[in-house]
């Protein structure tokens, strides 16, 4: 996902470049945004910072992929790290693989963000707890507004497909190195089957007996978040990459579809999984609505209209309802 940052004040005038003639009222941006360059960033948030934070979400991912495989009796994870530091490189089939799609995923948005002159920062990757996944993934800074909804929509298309377009194979490939085994007995957490799992799933294995049950390889846990990531980014909401997708082809209708989406996941929320009710809450703190684009009249193309709808169709492929349940 990615974070745009927008001027104090509105603003008002337009290039006079053919393709982004003025199509806004005359009050809308200030007289002077043509020439409001950012402001210089030190070199320690431009390159350290995000440098460092990827190293350390390396460490972390490595160390929740060891964790997951471990055989070893330990206390949790952190004891497992004092007793078997030398162990962290298990973790690599998972973390690579998770550490690929996320990467992918945040240079998608940047490249097409230098593609379309709006700067950005390098990805800023947040660790987390290694006794999950190691990471709460990335974010890219936007320091200067995006001109128009063809660069809107290409800057936030990119990265969930390019994302996806990883996910997929790393799922095939951790799906052959995955095992079918009796369930009965067994008791703990659960991850949902979004439909592109079901059918590559299918296969891969055929029909599978209601006592039995794949038990993923790394490889293939990674690809399953990669998509559950996809999907959450999706989301039509401010400024997730749904939400840019949405205003770039919806315009203002963006916040009835964003008004539309909150109940269902409230609802989902409240007999599903508790998450989606978190999630609303953290992607609706930067508003429900998506903030203007300087031309908001410029067409996407035909082109672009049928990306969307590939987009739609990704979120609706990698969308699980219920992601996580205990049984």
């Amino acid at each position: 996902m990615d974070q745009q940052q927008f001027p104090p004040e509105p603003q008002k005038r337009f290039p006079d470049d053919p393709e982004d003639r003025p199509h806004a009222r005359d009050d809308e941006w200030p007289p002077d945004w043509e020439r409001s360059d950012p402001e210089p960033e030190s070199v320690v948030s431009v390159l350290y910072l995000p440098l460092g934070l990827f190293l350390v979400t390396v460490f972390t991912t490595f160390w929740a992929g060891a964790y997951q495989v471990n055989t070893e009796p330990v206390s949790g994870a952190w004891d497992f790290l004092v007793r078997y530091p030398g162990s962290l490189w298990n973790g690599w089939p998972f973390a690579c693989t998770l550490l690929g799609i996320l990467v992918t995923h945040e240079f998608g948005h940047f490249y097409l963000s230098r593609v379309h002159r709006v700067p950005a920062s390098l990805p800023l990757f947040i660790p987390g707890p290694p006794q999950f996944i190691g990471t709460f993934g990335a974010v890219i800074r936007m320091r200067s507004p995006i001109m128009n909804r063809r660069a809107l929509f290409d800057i936030g298309v990119a990265g969930p497909i390019a994302g996806f377009v990883v996910a997929v194979p790393a799922l095939l490939i951790g799906l052959s190195l995955s095992r079918v085994e009796p369930t009965m007995g067994v008791y703990g957490l659960q991850l949902g089957e979004p439909l592109l799992l079901q059918f590559l799933a299918w296969l891969m294995f055929g029909p599978i007996p209601e006592t039995y049950d794949i038990v993923l390889h790394p490889v293939a846990f990674a690809a399953w978040f990669g998509f559950f990531i996809t999907a959450l980014n999706l989301i039509p909401i401010g400024q997730l990459d749904g939400g840019h997708v949405a205003y770039a082809l919806l315009g203002r209708r963006q916040r009835d579809l964003a008004l539309a989406s909150i109940p269902i996941l409230l609802v989902l929320g409240l007999w599903g999984w508790p998450g989606w009710i978190l999630w609303t809450f953290l992607a609706g703190m930067v508003g429900i609505s998506h903030p203007p684009v300087i031309d908001p009249a410029t067409e996407l193309g035909r082109g672009r209209v049928w990306v969307g709808w590939s987009a739609l169709l990704i979120f609706l492929i990698s969308f699980s309802p219920v992601p996580f349940y205990f049984g």
